[in-house]
């Protein structure tokens, strides 16, 4: 997934239409951050009441219960993930134009130091269990291992085409990536760190987000116009449920049985997990292009980012919605009582 500086074409219609929140969530905060409009993954950090979300050049670090901007991790350049390894005080960002992974302490948001990856790492996800660090390598078509508490690499591995988003179920001993190109997954085995398997995912299409149930050993996959869940023992496909459009990020709520996937059309749609079956639960509306978004378990709130858009000349033909200038901002969205 590359950073998003315009938003595209498909999205002129509804570029100047104001937000509105529908369905069970509300928009509840709207935070400033000023810069320009790109941007990637998000991440919330309940305990620390903590979201982090890429920009650009930098990580902004936002105070959840004060919804302000309380830092800033610099060096970043083209970063698109970050991960957090609470337990030894760091953090990880994937620096996509430099091929690194950057080291960050969690309480300076200072840069300790950087590691070499494959090409253009891109989303990252950091493995309690094992205490790793996984960085996927979007064009690099491979994965990066990293021990969080050194630093060093212990894995490169190479995949079967282009890198989006992956999970773990540990309790199997199994890593699975979305493979964009050839909609499928690649399983990697935790131990020998080599691939033992590749799953399609059909009816998703060219998958990005994904989300695990290792209690239930469901995996969740967004792609094209569908949101799969398959079996991490098997790999096979056990239900499916439509999808806005657009997306890249698929999150998992187990507390409340659901699945969250957010659309660069501007909505989120919530899916009902009941054994193996999924159902669509209610669709609500975010901001035109907030693609990915960041889910906090502890609070149920979800988080996009995006920005303001000047409004469109219908009589120029092909014309793009042009970003207001220093309107980058992150929208927080709460279930309604």
């Amino acid at each position: 997934m590359q950073t998003r500086q315009l938003i595209t074409s498909t999205l002129l219609a509804v570029a100047t239409i104001p937000l509105l929140a529908a369905g069970p969530y509300t928009q509840v905060a709207d935070i400033p951050v000023g810069g320009a409009a790109g941007f990637d993954y998000l991440l919330a950090d309940g305990p620390s009441k903590r979201l982090y979300v890429s920009h650009g050049t930098e990580v902004v670090v936002i105070d959840t219960e004060k919804n302000i901007v309380a830092g800033r991790i610099t060096d970043t350049p083209g970063v698109h993930g970050i991960a957090i390894a609470p337990e030894f005080g760091r953090g990880f960002t994937t620096n996509g134009r430099e091929n690194k992974v950057g080291i960050f302490d969690l309480k300076t948001l200072q840069t300790i130091s950087k590691v070499e990856t494959g090409v253009n790492p891109d989303a990252i996800m950091y493995e309690p269990t094992q205490k790793q660090v996984w960085s996927f390598n979007h064009t690099g078509k491979s994965v990066t291992v990293i021990d969080a508490k050194t630093g060093a690499v212990v894995a490169n591995t190479p995949l079967s085409g282009v890198v989006e988003a992956g999970q773990a179920d540990a309790s199997i001993g199994k890593v699975f990536i979305n493979i964009e190109d050839t909609s499928s997954v690649d399983v990697v085995d935790m131990k020998t760190y080599k691939v033992v398997a590749t799953y399609k995912v059909a009816p998703a299409e060219e998958p990005t987000g994904m989300a695990v149930d290792a209690a239930n050993h469901h995996l969740f996959v967004g792609g094209g116009p569908n949101l799969v869940m398959m079996d991490t023992r098997t790999g096979k496909v056990l239900a499916s449920a439509p999808i806005c459009s657009g997306t890249d990020a698929t999150y998992y709520e187990a507390s409340t049985k659901t699945a969250f996937v957010s659309c660069r059309d501007g909505h989120v749609t919530m899916v009902a997990v009941s054994g193996d079956t999924l159902k669509v639960s209610a669709t609500f509306a975010t901001t035109p292009n907030a693609r990915t978004m960041a889910l906090d378990t502890d609070t149920h709130r979800v988080y996009v980012a995006g920005a303001k858009y000047l409004p469109v000349d219908p009589k120029t033909p092909n014309a793009r919605a042009q970003a207001v200038p220093d309107s980058f901002h992150v929208l927080a969205f709460a279930p309604g009582k």
